[in-house]
């Protein structure tokens, strides 16, 4: 059983979703840690959470947990595992970790206003102006909130785009021939 900490949204998730966050290790029910992102990211960690419980609710013999979830190099990682879960579901789930690390990349982890990354010797944050710290990092003109996906069948390599929408928080496809990909 998990413990509530007081006033935590971060502790009110896991318990919110047992299935999700609960596991079992030696026969005891354990329960991993929860979310390390600032109250920033909470719309959008609880975003992912209800899409991926949705998903594993409408799929009859499959399941998932969550391990992790933190930020790392500026944008949310969330990490999961699956089992015996229909590839509709599993898509789905997939969707759902993408939009939620695309969002992440252009949301301030502070206050969640819309934000960019940030370098501070080293250390990568998504902030807005007003909590940045350190110097913002370039991008590219044409690469902003860019997905750049490979697929690799053999020896063939198959190239998609696309931009994150954050205002529709969805992805647009972006044909690749309109991507400059040379080196700089």
């Amino acid at each position: 059983m998990l413990v509530q900490r007081s006033g935590d949204w971060r502790w009110a998730l896991a318990a919110a979703y047992p299935a999700l966050f609960s596991q079992t290790f030696q026969g005891r029910i354990i329960t991993p840690r929860k979310p390390e992102v600032g109250n920033g990211w909470r719309d959008l960690v609880e975003t992912a959470v209800s899409r991926i419980a949705a998903a594993v609710a409408a799929d009859p013999i499959g399941s998932a947990s969550v391990d992790q979830i933190k930020g790392k190099f500026g944008s949310l990682r969330l990490y999961y595992q699956t089992r015996d879960l229909q590839p509709a579901t599993a898509s789905t789930i997939g969707e759902a970790v993408d939009l939620a690390e695309a969002r992440s990349a252009c949301t301030c982890e502070e206050c969640g206003a819309e934000g960019r990354l940030f370098n501070d010797s080293g250390w990568f944050s998504t902030r807005c102006d007003i909590h940045r710290q350190g110097k913002p990092v370039r991008v590219r003109p044409g690469w902003e909130r860019l997905q750049v996906i490979r697929h690799y069948d053999g020896d063939a390599v198959t190239v998609t785009c696309r931009r994150y929408d954050r205002e529709a928080d969805r992805f647009i496809e972006v044909d690749p021939a309109t991507v400059y990909f040379s080196e700089e």
